[in-house]
């Protein structure tokens, strides 16, 4: 999938990739897609309620090989 901003959140723990997620999308135009990588397994549930929190819109989320992966379209 293609995606207009990448974020690299691995070896971050809570609450850092909601942080940079966050901070990220404040600097994205509507319609664009972040793609977001961590490794902390809390980011699982906190990206989704996130994401569903701010009205923005979550495409795919998939893990691999320890790396949760999402791509998130800002509102």
């Amino acid at each position: 999938m293609e995606f207009d901003r990448a974020v690299d959140a691995k070896g971050q723990s809570c609450p850092m990739p909601v942080l940079m997620t966050a901070k990220a999308a404040k600097e994205m135009e509507s319609g664009e897609i972040m793609f977001l990588e961590a490794t902390d397994g809390g980011a699982r549930s906190d990206i989704p309620a996130w994401v569903s929190q701010t009205g923005n819109e979550l495409v795919e989320a998939s893990e691999e090989g320890g790396v949760l992966k999402f791509y998130i379209r800002k509102k």
